[in-house]
């Protein structure tokens, strides 16, 4: 049973910034902040998103991203490219150094989750890898989950 004075809005945000934590803590010594991950993740994931989807899927200002765009790619973990398809769009591009460490930032992000979930049965985890997904299905449902959300795959 929950005690009264528990959240559950509360304990997602704390999770999420110990979790952010951790990843500043591990990815800093790459140089890439919590928020530089993030968009390098959609990045590889997507393969060149533009400048505008980015800053949705990170719910920062376009002039946010673009300034976190211009030192990522001054630290050689993205390229500007045009879009084929129109010229005034940019579409943002994994580098070489991206995708060569593509496998070190996948294992590096991956024992930041073991170390979150220590302590946790792999049937504990299955049920609430299941119940965020639920939560998140639930309040898009609603028109409560921004842009992406849900987007990046189900992998437990």
């Amino acid at each position: 049973m929950i005690p009264k004075y528990e959240s559950l809005g509360l304990l997602l945000h704390d999770a999420q910034r110990a979790m952010r934590r951790a990843f500043d803590a591990r990815m800093g010594a790459l140089g890439l902040s919590s928020a530089q991950w993030r968009l390098l993740l959609h990045a590889l994931r997507e393969g060149g998103p533009t400048q505008s989807r980015l800053a949705d899927l990170l719910e920062i200002e376009p002039i946010s991203v673009s300034r976190l765009i211009d030192r990522m790619e001054a630290q050689g973990w993205v390229e500007r490219q045009a879009d084929p398809h129109d010229r005034r769009v940019r579409l943002v591009k994994p580098s070489a150094r991206a995708l060569a460490l593509r496998d070190d930032l996948r294992r590096m992000a991956e024992e930041i989750y073991a170390e979150a979930l220590v302590g946790i049965s792999a049937d504990e985890k299955q049920n609430l890898m299941q119940c965020l997904r639920t939560i998140t299905r639930n309040l898009a449902g609603a028109g409560f989950a921004p842009p992406g959300c849900g987007e990046l795959g189900n992998d437990d």
